[in-house]
């Protein structure tokens, strides 16, 4: 789903309430000026250890997680890694210990960087990493409810492990793949989190029923439907024009549980646990879509 459009747009400076705690106010025309200092005070704040800076903010500087940025809902930070390299060059990593390919970012490096991304408010320090745990809805309300986080882009065949037990850095995964590094992984962790930040989308109950959320039962979200009623011959489903609100949140609760069990077995186990009765469940058909497949061949005429 998408989000909903934002209320109105950055106030002027007279305007007062969304302006307030800013040091200064300018109008930004490029992307990376939405990063420039000085920042709002005591706002969550994002702070990327990286190797490629300009990579940010990229899509977080568009659309609501840009208009938030720019009304200093929340901030930006970059630090770039290479700024602690070693030597002429600025090497920020060696050869692996023990023999194998590619690189490794030396802890010595990322530890030059941790320190200087430690200099303001504490923040709890994640890496990007396949390996890590996976990122979900419930991590990324704990972290907007923070003052920020301080996020590390890994490269190459990964960093020394030394330097990420010192600082006690937590892994945080956003699937099972690889990629070449760690800024897509990290906007994705600041996307899903910053949208949750109060003010940030333009209606904020819009997040009670989407997948994963507490008003949904950390179940996943029906399907939705729009003009026109009629479309390529298929109809919107009839209690959805009905105006009859219960039966209307009985659909839908009904769909949830359906695609749930047909597409994430593992979080209807997890809510069947506590929320159904094992009678009732085997009685329940296995998906919404497959439900309505069979309601659809029931209607066809008899040949």
């Amino acid at each position: 789903m998408t989000d909903p459009a934002p209320p109105d747009g950055p106030q002027s400076p007279a305007a007062g309430p969304k302006s307030h705690g800013r040091l200064s106010i300018r109008p930004c025309l490029k992307p990376r000026e939405l990063m420039a200092e000085p920042q709002v005070l005591g706002t969550w704040t994002a702070r990327i250890i990286t190797l490629f800076p300009e990579a940010f903010p990229g899509i977080l500087g568009l659309s609501l997680t840009g208009k938030a940025l720019a009304q200093g809902l929340w901030n930006l930070q970059t630090i770039a890694l290479r700024d602690f390299g070693m030597g002429r060059h600025r090497n920020v990593d060696d050869t692996p210990a023990g023999g194998g390919a590619g690189m490794v970012i030396r802890a010595d490096v990322m530890d030059a960087a941790l320190r200087e991304a430690g200099r303001g408010q504490p923040l709890p320090v994640i890496y990007m990493s396949p390996r890590g745990r996976p990122l979900t809805q419930a991590r990324a309300r704990e972290l907007a409810a923070g003052p920020g986080v301080t996020l590390i882009c890994g490269r190459f065949e990964g960093i020394d492990q030394r330097v990420l037990d010192a600082h006690q850095v937590e892994e945080v995964s956003i699937g099972d793949y690889v990629l070449t590094g760690g800024e897509i992984a990290a906007q994705v962790l600041i996307d899903a989190t910053v949208r949750l930040i109060p003010r940030v989308l333009g209606n904020h109950d819009s997040l009670a029923e989407e997948s994963f959320s507490i008003g949904n039962r950390g179940l996943l979200e029906a399907p939705q439907f729009t003009k026109p009623a009629l479309w390529d011959g298929r109809e919107i489903p009839p209690v959805l024009l009905s105006g009859n609100h219960a039966a209307i949140a009985k659909w839908r609760s009904g769909e949830a549980e359906g695609l749930t069990k047909q597409r994430r077995p593992d979080l209807w186990r997890a809510y069947a646990d506590t929320h159904v009765d094992p009678a009732k469940d085997r009685q329940r058909s296995g998906a919404s879509d497959q439900s309505r497949i069979h309601r659809e061949h029931e209607k066809e005429p008899k040949r």
